[in-house]
């Protein structure tokens, strides 16, 4: 990095493209305009590139101004991070894991998954819950050690993600008592007859039940859909209806709440990935979770 470069300077650009302009970033940050206005000059100067121009009355990015933006979001989100990081290393006690959740995953897999590295003895776990795209983009910025998500991350050179296979599962079908006879008598063609709960199409196991019912020629009496994997289990539980989920949480889905298996759909997957950006060094737990799940086998 040049001499000439002022981190200084790059915060008040970041903080003049996140408000919209230098009169709001200036009411932000308590200062007058004209300094704003000269520390992002001073910016530019030392890049040599314009990073913001007027657009009518409205002052906008410029490509390098974009691409600025973006290398700032990466460099302030890793500098808040900063003190409880260097607080966690000198009591030399805490051992941090981040992880973004989707929505979409099963929630009763996600305890499994992280099996390998539970026993850690100075782990502190943060679990977010999100949707998918957004928890990408926290991953991007650093705010995430990694995702636990139902689909492998899209390819998207700006986010330098790579995502890992960690366990499949086929899917079942569970009733309630109130409705186990019924659905299991001529399944799968009884999900046209019984009440049927899904999860909604956020979830990737939505469009491969939607197909494998299409191939079946089965049209499910919906009873009710569910962005929740819990919640969908619950209300199923309930006597609501007859619900889909990964053969490997049959016997805890029996134990807890009490749903039979009443058919299979063998040829519709569950995928469990884990995606995370590649850095020079790897966080040991991360390390952990994938060399435990070589060869997507982790559930099985």
């Amino acid at each position: 990095m040049s001499q000439s470069f002022n981190y200084r300077h790059l915060f008040y650009f970041w903080v003049v493209a996140k408000e919209g302009g230098i009169a709001r970033a200036a009411e932000r940050l308590d200062m007058a305009v004209q300094t704003i206005s000269a520390q992002v000059r001073e910016l530019e100067k030392s890049l040599g590139v314009s990073l913001l121009r007027t657009e009518g009355r409205n002052l906008v990015l410029t490509d390098a101004g974009v691409a600025a933006l973006h290398e700032a979001d990466h460099i302030f989100a890793l500098g808040e991070l900063l003190p409880v990081r260097v607080r966690e290393a000198a009591s030399g006690q805490t051992l941090r894991l981040n992880l973004g959740i989707s929505d979409g995953i099963a929630k009763l897999a996600v305890h499994r998954l992280l099996t390998p590295v539970l026993d850690e003895p100075h782990l502190r776990l943060l679990c977010h819950e999100g949707e998918f795209q957004p928890l990408l983009g926290e991953l991007a910025l650093h705010k995430l050690d990694a995702v636990l998500a139902d689909r492998a991350a899209p390819p998207n050179p700006a986010l330098r993600t790579t995502s890992q296979l960690l366990g499949t599962s086929a899917i079942a079908w569970y009733a309630p008592p109130l409705w186990a006879e019924a659905a299991a008598n001529n399944f799968p063609h009884s999900l046209a007859v019984v009440p049927v709960l899904l999860p909604t199409d956020h979830a990737a196991m939505r469009a491969r039940i939607d197909h494998w019912l299409e191939r079946e020629r089965i049209r499910p009496r919906i009873a009710g859909e569910f962005e929740d994997s819990a919640l969908l289990s619950t209300f199923a539980a309930t006597g609501m209806g007859v619900m889909p989920a990964p053969v490997s949480l049959g016997e805890h889905l029996a134990q807890t709440h009490g749903l039979v298996q009443v058919g299979t759909a063998p040829d519709v997957q569950e995928q469990f990935h884990l995606i995370y950006s590649a850095r020079k060094v790897m966080h040991p737990l991360l390390t952990r979770l994938l060399e435990a799940g070589q060869g997507g086998m982790l559930l099985n």
